[in-house]
């Protein structure tokens, strides 16, 4: 049995100023989107992509995912108090944010920076795609640290104790999300992108290969106090995933067939 090692939140102290892991990772994350951009634009030059398009993409992206993670963590988790509480929507900083909703606010930024490129949206996503799970992973080591989102209690070797909640072995749920949603999703991607595929075909893979992660890990993770376990006993992250499995296969049958039509004709 392990113990959480109990890290400082506080990275750096500046003076008055204090610098969390949590927002590093944040840093991190919008840091690995960029670089990979550029990275990628370069060695894929026939995809049409300029390595100084990554910048606004960035900032497009950075406006989604904060204001739709915020927004979805109100809707998605605590409509009731929010209602009752609406000043804290903007309470950033007190925590409460949603993978979700970030994804959905990453969708419609997308969609603005397509109108005013005129860009294809599609093409947009599927160019970003393959550069998010990096960024989702260092966002699931920022909860570890935190120790914070912790797992449902086991029986396993590699259980942890999370001195903060009780002395009971518990999955260390943020390290398999890191994994699989991080690690894992990154490679299928990058692997899968590296060779020219059908518009669509890889904004599918990426809801397929994420919505199955969330799904599964959320057996090991613990279900948010003021929600509990939902219908047929699934949590509000698999709830929510479930969409994505069937519009990303529904989106990569439609991606591949379109693609084999147009290689007959």
């Amino acid at each position: 049995m392990l113990t959480h090692p109990q890290f400082d939140p506080v990275a750096l102290q500046l003076g008055p100023i204090s610098i969390h892991w949590y927002g590093l990772m944040y840093l991190i994350a919008f840091l690995s989107v960029l670089l990979l951009g550029k990275y990628r634009a370069k060695q894929q030059p026939e995809a049409g992509w300029k390595s100084s398009e990554m910048d606004d993409i960035l900032f497009y992206g950075a406006l989604g995912v904060i204001i739709g993670g915020r927004l979805g963590y109100v809707l998605f988790y605590q409509p009731g108090y929010y209602l009752s509480h609406p000043l804290e929507i903007a309470y950033v900083w007190q925590g409460g944010m949603s993978f979700h909703g970030g994804f959905l606010g990453v969708l419609v930024a997308m969609l603005f920076y397509a109108k005013n490129t005129g860009k294809r949206w599609l093409a947009i996503m599927d160019f970003v795609a393959p550069l998010v799970p990096l960024g989702l992973g260092a966002g699931r080591l920022g909860n570890f640290i935190n120790g914070e989102l912790w797992g449902r209690t086991t029986d396993a070797p590699w259980g942890m104790v999370f001195p903060q909640i009780d002395n009971l072995a518990r999955h260390p749920s943020q390290l398999y999300q890191f994994a699989l949603e991080g690690i894992v999703l990154f490679t299928l991607l990058w692997w899968y992108s590296s060779k020219p595929r059908p518009v669509g075909a890889v904004s599918g893979l990426f809801l397929i290969g994420y919505g199955t992660f969330r799904f599964l890990v959320e057996f090991t993770r613990e279900p948010d106090s003021f929600l509990g376990l939902l219908a047929l006993n699934l949590s509000m992250g698999q709830w929510l995933s479930l969409p994505m499995i069937v519009v990303g296969i529904w989106m990569m049958r439609r991606a591949l067939s379109q693609g084999n039509e147009a290689q007959r004709n």
